[in-house]
């Protein structure tokens, strides 16, 4: 039963880094509709915090089910959660209440939203690579 929650929360990690990454379309799929932009940012908060909570459900169930300790990895783990989903929020809220109608706040806005999603899937990324090397044994943490 552990190996199908800790499966389970491997593949929803795998779909999360999936979706990041065909989030760096939504600036160039949106590039000339504003309001579409705000559109696509609400769609993809959403989603975003909903696959996100997901994994870190799937492994709180993990750490109970295996009654594992809270080590090093867990808070890393949880702290990389906490800090995307603060960022996730943020870049939302500024979205939300930006004029996006003006060319140039749009394309600003437009370019953070890039950069602020090459830093989420660089962050799952790490994530992903420290425990496949902690799992290995490679490293330990």
């Amino acid at each position: 039963m552990l190996e199908t929650v800790l499966a389970s929360h491997s593949i929803l990690v795998k779909v999360f880094l999936g979706f990041l990454v065909a989030g760096l379309l939504i600036p160039v799929l949106t590039a000339k509709n504003p309001l579409g932009f705000k559109k696509a940012s609400l769609i993809y908060t959403f989603t975003f915090q909903g696959i996100a909570t997901m994994i870190a459900f799937v492994g709180v169930i993990a750490m109970f089910m295996a009654d594992l300790p809270m080590t090093v990895s867990i808070y890393i783990m949880v702290a990389v959660w906490a800090v995307m989903m603060y960022i996730e929020i943020k870049k939302y809220k500024v979205i939300k209440v930006s004029n996006t109608e003006h060319p140039e706040t749009h394309k600003l806005l437009k370019g953070a939203f890039y950069k602020i999603s090459v830093i989420q899937i660089l962050l799952v990324v790490i994530m992903v690579v420290l425990m496949v090397l902690n799992a290995k044994g490679t490293i330990s943490i």
